[in-house]
């Protein structure tokens, strides 16, 4: 495994934990927080972006207008069932979503949830942290790199992985910043 390679899949567990934190809500209108909210659209399990407009009015209010009418009811229900917490709004065309004040009680709710993303992001860093050192070894024991080249390559592997959670541990605490900020 190239030192590339590692870096460029330690870059997307970075990209996939804050695509995850995106879907934390902060107290504003964000359209980002319905990317986990799937609606089963004709026997298929769609992502309710690619069935909708969605979009923020103002700053506690997401409109969502699907494409197709018909599916107003399913895309309701979708957002009922999801973690989201929040009642839709239905009036025949379009659906809003009011987002209420965070209180206290929910904020900590979600600084754990953030935390337990960002955990699981250091924890994909560090499976490719042990792909990437197994990858070594057995270069190693095969005789492509000397014993030097892989201790080498191993304090490369190491100072990625040091520098990808750090990059994790700054996103979480941004986010920590946002969901705390009144």
């Amino acid at each position: 495994m190239k030192l590339a390679d590692v870096e460029d899949h330690m870059h997307k567990a970075v990209e996939a934990t804050q695509r995850s934190f995106n879907t934390i809500r902060t107290g504003r209108a964000n359209p980002s927080l319905l990317d986990r909210v799937v609606v089963e659209y004709y026997g298929a399990p769609t992502p309710l972006k690619s069935l909708a407009n969605i979009s923020v009015p103002d700053a506690s209010t997401i409109a969502i207008q699907p494409f197709d009418r018909s599916s107003l009811n399913l895309v309701e229900k979708a957002i009922q069932l999801s973690d989201l917490g929040l009642t839709p709004n239905n009036d025949g065309s379009v659906i809003r979503l009011n987002i209420p004040p965070l209180t206290s009680d929910r904020r900590k709710e979600l600084v754990k949830q953030a935390a337990k993303f960002a955990e699981e992001g250091k924890v994909s860093i560090r499976n490719i942290r042990r792909d990437a050192v197994d990858s070594v070894r057995k270069q190693e024991k095969s005789g492509e790199v000397s014993e030097d080249e892989a201790r080498d390559l191993q304090d490369k592997i190491q100072k990625l992985t040091d520098k990808y959670a750090a990059k994790i541990d700054g996103l979480l605490t941004e986010k920590e910043k946002d969901i705390t900020t009144v």
